[in-house]
């Protein structure tokens, strides 16, 4: 499974991006901005681009179940998960719609949707990574 983020607008305080698999639109993201290298504001700061292992693990906060991000520089606990504004992310990867600006929309529905392709990658024996730039 192809799983690439690309970054298309970054506003003062979030950044929207659209995600694909396998080269085929699936869903808006939205993170916090992207801020120069090196400088980081702890749940304000966006990961940096490049390619990360996912694996599901069991996470404390949500108490199940969810895409966490391995190996990101300068970064810990990265999740894939549901939310609607920057303020939702905390340095995570929110999906959904972007029908508003700064905000995803009908995100449950999506990290559903979402969740259940990469469950079933997963438990087939595929890697998962994604690609964010």
């Amino acid at each position: 499974m192809n799983i690439i983020i690309k970054r298309i607008f970054k506003g003062p305080d979030y950044t929207i991006g659209r995600l694909s698999i396998d080269g085929k639109y699936f869903c808006d993201t939205l993170e916090d901005t992207v801020r120069a290298p090196g400088v980081k504001i702890p749940g304000k700061t966006a990961i940096p681009a490049g390619k990360y292992k996912i694996k599901l693990t069991e996470s404390l906060r949500f108490k199940k179940l969810m895409p966490r991000l391995e190996n990101v520089p300068g970064f810990t606990g990265v999740l894939i998960h549901s939310g609607n504004t920057a303020e939702d992310s905390g340095g995570c990867i929110l999906v959904g719609k972007n029908r508003v600006k700064g905000k995803v929309l009908d995100s449950r529905e999506t990290f559903a949707r979402l969740f259940k392709l990469l469950f079933v990658a997963e438990r087939g024996g595929e890697a998962l990574e994604i690609e964010i730039n």
